[in-house]
């Protein structure tokens, strides 16, 4: 694709999830965001289920203690690892997972304490890479410092496009570590924060959100103001259940990104890849349209997503 493409498609705080289909058919009161809050989990009927019991037996399992199917399912077999892991650590081996007991899966894993780098003299900006999963923190257009990320998992990817920090926190609490950074992404809720699970840093394990040590997104976190500019760049993932669709002028989302990178690639648009389908996004798209001898309503439609090469 073109120089555009490569920069808008090389970003992203707590939240609830809702049904794919209602997010893409523009309902607007479905909310997606990273769900990093850790629930107390303990064996009981009903069974305890989810993400966060999934990346529980992922880190029992990692050290040793857990050697059953990885189903986001706190069954007897889990609970058994669980209370060996509490006893390897000498703590009170109830099988129930509290505060404690997360932080003894993380234990070893912070990175070195190291003097805090001078302040970026320059513009500050943060480049996230989905492919290689880091943060960067550029200082005038320049590489200041890198530091390793967790991004979201395919079924709840993180999202593509560019942002502005819309807010910064101290104390989100659970398992947002000890910073928050949020962005402003118009179909959920979503930010780059620090975590009480340090093995998921270098893969794709969050809820959409972007994770950090608690050691580097405290140090980032003087540097970054409200309104600096958040790009996050790789090739966007759709949610699970998607269905391309119809987009007229006040929607949003992942696909809403995809058109105007691919408008800016072709010089007709010049504004931010914010998946806002805004005036501006909408007046590139007629212009398109009438270059393409297609109806110049502003309506993406089969006809339009073709014409465009999608």
């Amino acid at each position: 694709m073109g120089k555009h493409y490569a920069i808008a498609t090389i970003i992203l705080i707590a939240g609830w999830l809702c049904a794919p289909a209602a997010l893409f058919a523009g309902q607007p009161d479905a909310i997606w965001g990273c769900d990093d809050n850790n629930r107390v989990l303990f064996y009981s009927h009903p069974v305890t289920v989810g993400p966060d019991v999934e990346e529980l037996q992922l880190r029992l399992g990692q050290l040793g203690f857990y050697h059953g199917p990885v189903d986001g399912v706190f069954g007897e077999q889990t609970e058994r690892a669980v209370r060996a892991l509490q006893a390897a650590y000498r703590l009170a081996a109830d099988g129930r997972v509290g505060p404690a007991t997360w932080d003894a899966l993380g234990i070893g894993l912070a990175p070195a304490v190291t003097k805090n780098p001078p302040s970026p003299s320059g513009k500050v900006e943060i480049v996230v890479d989905m492919d290689k999963r880091t943060l960067t923190i550029t200082s005038d257009g320049q590489p200041y410092r890198t530091y390793p990320i967790a991004v979201g998992k395919s079924k709840t990817p993180s999202p593509v496009g560019e942002w502005k920090v819309n807010h910064k926190s101290t104390n989100w609490g659970g398992g947002f570590g000890t910073r928050w950074i949020g962005i402003n992404v118009p179909w959920g809720i979503y930010g780059i924060h620090g975590t009480n699970k340090p093995w998921s840093i270098g893969s794709s394990a969050s809820h959409g959100c972007i994770r950090m040590h608690n050691r580097h997104v405290e140090e980032i976190f003087p540097w970054i103001t409200v309104g600096t500019r958040v790009r996050v760049v790789g090739q966007p993932k759709f949610f699970p259940g998607y269905r391309r669709r119809t987009i007229r002028p006040g929607a949003s989302g992942q696909d809403v990104v995809l058109i105007q990178v691919r408008l800016q690639d072709m010089g007709l648009y010049w504004g931010g890849a914010d998946g806002r389908y805004g005036q501006m996004t909408q007046l590139a798209m007629k212009y398109f349209q009438l270059l393409a001898g297609l109806p110049a309503d502003g309506v993406i439609d089969e006809q339009s997503y073709k014409a465009l090469g999608f």
